[in-house]
């Protein structure tokens, strides 16, 4: 079986991550390391993705500043989204060579490890037609937006665990005009560190990984 690393990285800011991605990702390529899957959150941030279009951004750049969110563009795919406290990205770095050289496949596998985890915790997720991403009753509580650069995959997910779904107010997730929801809004008190853990068991499932945790989780700050 192959192996992937967990990296729990806590909460850093979206540029360093992003950095920490491109590096891995040019390791991966070279077969260096192994398959990587990095889970952590952000400080309050809202990236624009390749396909973004300006007027699914609600509030410009100033006012997002005065409200404590960062702005970047992203070589993701997808349009815009938010990220922050309380909700856990994840950034796969994986060689599809040594699984599947599909990208649709691997989205809908992204999504499946996402309903799985869900699962867990008693929460019924699932697909919508012609969306990318992870719903429950028509409120989307996860989205997914990738790059692949020579089979090799990063950026990820974002899963609203206690996220404050009122920073949406300044964006129109995803360019869909649907409600966001959260596992918290849902009922469910999963502390993030649990469900950290049960998204790297499904992605193992999913992707036929053995998952080796190989860095210490750094303190969460509330």
């Amino acid at each position: 079986m192959r192996s992937c690393e967990v990296r729990r990285l806590g909460r850093i800011r979206y540029g360093e991550a992003l950095e920490l991605q491109r590096e891995l990702v040019e390791r991966r390529k070279r077969g260096e390391i192994p398959d990587q899957l990095l889970l952590l959150e952000h400080p309050h941030v809202v990236t624009m993705g390749r396909n973004g279009r300006a007027e699914n951004l609600l509030a410009g750049e100033e006012a997002l500043a005065r409200a404590g969110i960062e702005f970047h563009h992203t070589d993701r795919g997808g349009d815009v989204t938010y990220h922050g406290p309380g909700q856990i990205v994840g950034y796969p770095v994986f060689d599809l060579r040594e699984w599947k050289r599909d990208v649709v496949a691997y989205l809908r596998g992204v999504e499946e490890a996402v309903i799985g985890a869900l699962g867990e915790f008693g929460i019924r997720a699932g697909r919508e037609p012609g969306a990318t991403g992870v719903w429950v009753a028509g409120a989307k509580v996860a989205a997914i937006g990738v790059h692949i650069s020579r089979w090799v995959t990063s950026h990820g997910l974002a899963l609203n665990v206690a996220t404050d779904l009122s920073y949406f107010r300044y964006i129109v997730p995803c360019g869909l005009t649907k409600p966001v929801t959260s596992m918290r809004a849902l009922g469910c008190p999963a502390e993030l560190e649990d469900v950290e853990t049960a998204l790297a068991r499904h992605f193992g499932r999913v992707f036929g990984l053995a998952m080796l945790e190989t860095a210490a989780i750094t303190e969460r700050h509330e």
